[in-house]
């Protein structure tokens, strides 16, 4: 080593130094000691009559995935937008970078390197991918110009860095629910933070794109960053996290180090819920009744596919297929919220004519779309109205209506569905993600329609409010309501369904009944795989 020249010798001291610095950031996401990039310190949160957060801590390192799981309620949501700056906390105290804050604002948290994926939709609907991306950041050539090839460039390589496919000039409006979610995404990275936190990332997604989500990740964690990671998919959690935290009614239950290794799903659902509980909920088998709905060559455009199938009383219909496939599209058409060019509807062999969603629910269909915030509430109303609203259209009659008088009906509902809320008359823009869910659900189980249509029902929700849900399900099946569930979440498809409809670019690929309904059935069709595997 003596004989090396002086240069030499310097450059590899620092290739050294530099694998020590390595190693140091392995080391702190393996759970040893060092200096965490954010922690948080006995934080309280309190809303009127609703203690959100009870004195949690939690920390993330360098290169670490720190997933945080817990129900609906819990306080999850609530404490990302804290370490966003969005909430400010009753007491406690924040620490990034070894300094500590009483509190962050918007501006600060994203000068401290926060990032954060929310789950509610918080893009422009009338601006496109990369408008989105850069809205009140904007690159600039000189002052007062907008560098719009550069940003259009920036977001081009960190597409195809993600390996997805991204229209940049469509606008967000546009786009479906995952693109959106991907864009999303994309607004937090191109700042390149030094904390990530993901809300629900994957929860819109196929099993496909959430594989991708999930590398990303990985990806992100191996140049040093540190990820929060919520989601509700526990076979997910397991597969990534370094460290697992559980919180339940704002509290913090358990934390689990080297999670992927010594974890098991079934005592994390035990922490989360305060009990054990079955991981899915299978559908009471019973011989479907009558045709409740006939689809006859149902037609989106006129040059299209028609589509036909038809759904009986008693009966769970499964949609099933890629993201884009057509599925949403289809029964949107149906129930009049997007316009058909042919086909014919008959509902107990009678033929209906649907022209838009009133005429659909005076007809007895029911429909929680998948983007529930955007299109299926009042945000700014309370959620007995939210509940109403679709029995006032189909059900009552009159010129007044007193909403008092269903009040008690409501809380039963409520009780029924564990909505964490403190009267049926907060806003639904102040509960959080999964339990303005819930408030969609509810909203249809409030009325006595015939045709009840879910597309991605659970998407978002806890492990204990999907088998509640579940049974909701069979309830309406046992009273003769016919179900078409669309869902991407492979379990729910295959424990629910007496028969499963593959959709594939616009039409119905297959059909699948008894054994045949597995999840290799299921992808084959949906991908389009002849059985030779071509």
């Amino acid at each position: 080593m003596s004989s090396l020249p002086g240069t030499t010798i310097r450059r590899l001291t620092s290739i050294c130094d530099r694998l020590t610095d390595m190693a140091e950031i392995i080391d702190e996401r393996r759970g040893e000691p060092g200096e965490a990039l954010l922690a948080v310190e006995d934080i309280v949160m309190e809303f009127p009559g609703v203690r959100a957060l009870d004195g949690i801590s939690f920390d993330v390192f360098a290169g670490e995935i720190h997933c945080l799981v817990g129900e609906n309620g819990a306080g999850k949501s609530t404490l990302m937008k804290i370490l966003s700056g969005a909430y400010a906390p009753g007491r406690g105290a924040i620490r990034v970078g070894g300094e500590s804050y009483r509190r962050l604002t918007p501006s600060l948290a994203k000068e401290l390197g926060i990032g954060i994926v929310y789950q509610e939709n918080d893009l422009v609907p009338t601006m496109n991918v990369v408008e989105n991306i850069f809205v009140g950041s904007e690159r600039t050539k000189r002052p007062g110009l907008v560098d719009f090839a550069g940003m259009r460039g920036e977001t081009r390589q960190r597409v195809e860095a993600m390996g997805i496919e991204l229209p940049l000039d469509v606008n967000i409006e546009d786009l479906s629910v995952s693109d959106q979610q991907f864009v999303k995404i994309l607004k937090a990275l191109i700042f390149e933070p030094r904390v990530m936190i993901m809300d629900e990332p994957t929860s819109m997604f196929n099993t496909r794109d959430a594989g991708k989500v999930l590398n990303l990740a990985r990806r992100i964690a191996a140049e040093g960053i540190g990820i929060i990671y919520i989601s509700h998919f526990l076979n997910e959690i397991v597969s990534i996290a370094d460290r697992i935290t559980v919180v339940r009614d704002g509290s913090q239950v358990s934390t689990y180090d080297n999670a992927a290794r010594n974890t098991d799903i079934s005592v994390l659902t035990s922490d989360m819920v305060g009990r054990p509980l079955d991981m899915f909920y299978r559908k009471e088998k019973s011989a479907p009744g009558d045709v409740l709905l006939e689809v006859r060559n149902l037609q989106l455009r006129a040059d299209g596919p028609g589509v036909s199938f038809k759904l009986r009383e008693g009966e769970i219909l499964g949609f099933a297929g890629m993201v884009g496939s057509g599925r949403s599209e289809i029964v949107r058409a149906l129930i009049g919220a997007d316009p058909r060019c042919g086909g014919t509807v008959l509902v107990r062999g009678r033929e209906v004519k649907i022209r838009n969603p009133g005429d659909g629910i005076r007809e007895g269909f029911a429909f929680t779309p998948e983007d529930r915030q955007r299109l299926g509430l009042m945000l700014n109303r309370s959620i007995l109205e939210n509940m109403l609203i679709a029995a006032m259209i189909s059900r009552i009659r009159g010129l007044f209506f007193r909403l008092r008088s269903h009040e008690d009906k409501a809380r039963r509902m409520v009780e029924d569905l564990r909505i964490k809320t403190p009267s049926v008359w907060t806003e639904a823009l102040n509960l959080s993600g999964g339990n303005q869910q819930k408030v969609v659900l509810a909203k249809w189980l409030m009325t006595d329609q015939s045709v009840y249509i879910f597309d991605e029902p659970t998407r978002g929700i806890d492990i204990n409010a999907k088998a509640e849900f579940y049974g909701e399900m069979s309830r309406l099946t046992r009273e003769g309501k016919g179900i078409i569930m669309i869902s991407s979440d492979m379990p729910e498809l295959i424990s629910m369904s007496d028969r499963i409809l593959i959709i594939r670019n616009g039409k119905v690929e297959g059909e699948l009944t008894g054994e045949r309904i597995n999840e290799k059935e299921i992808i084959r069709k949906a991908l389009g795989v002849k059985k030779d595997g071509r």
